[in-house]
């Protein structure tokens, strides 16, 4: 593997790098470097999150907007108040990078994607609200790429910490040395936590739009 980090620096900052090509590299740096709970969470962010307990804070609770679909105009805006849109009116994400990435290419923007309620769950709001129609909530396109973005930013902040610690140059593997010099860099929060802070002010791309002839071509992704 020659020059990993910066190789991969290049590739967080390149808008037509996706994040689901770019993951693996980064899962396999962290393996040379022994980051184990760094390679461990990025698997996660990578395949999606089996149990919801470990969702990190940035992938929980995002907002968006409770539609009811009408046999004549189809999904439109659910009649709820403010005190059902705080209870029912978010969503807890873990799927895997591709499947989110995928999302939110598919999304144009200004818009976003729907996702279903839990039939439970939509008895529930369908009882508070005095409505039988099938209710969902579409989360907006800006709300995906925030995500991914974090996701992104949090993998350059820990580059750059890493190039910080002298972790540079062509490498087909790590020294002892140079891994205990870089082993206080394997706390994925503390990079997930600098990422949702200072996501705005970072040089790393928003998720592409994907247009009708990237999705003739086969270029999705």
């Amino acid at each position: 593997m020659s020059a990993a980090v910066e190789h991969l620096t290049e590739r967080l900052l390149d808008k037509s790098e996706s994040l689901e090509a770019i993951m693996p590299s980064a899962i396999t740096l962290a393996m040379m470097l022994r980051q184990r709970t760094m390679a461990s969470r990025l698997r996660k962010e990578f395949d999606g999150y089996s149990d919801p307990t470990d969702l990190p804070t940035f992938r929980r609770g995002l907002a968006g907007h409770i539609v009811a679909r009408s046999p004549q105009y189809g999904w439109i805006p659910a009649p709820i108040n403010d005190k059902q849109k705080k209870e029912f009116g978010h969503r807890d994400m873990l799927d895997g990078v591709k499947s989110l990435e995928k999302t939110c290419q598919g999304c144009k923007k200004g818009t976003g994607s729907r996702i279903g309620f839990d039939p439970e769950e939509m008895a529930v709001l369908q009882s508070k609200i005095n409505l039988t129609a099938e209710l969902a909530i579409t989360i907006s396109r800006d709300s995906y790429n925030t995500l991914l973005r974090v996701i992104r930013s949090a993998l350059y902040l820990w580059c750059q910490e890493l190039l910080a610690a002298g972790i540079g140059g062509d490498h087909n593997s790590f020294s002892e040395q140079e891994r205990k010099s870089v082993a206080h860099l394997d706390d994925p929060e503390l990079f997930w936590r600098q990422a949702v802070e200072s996501n705005g002010d970072l040089p790393i791309p928003d998720v592409r739009e994907v247009g009708f002839l990237d999705r003739f071509f086969g270029r999705a992704s």
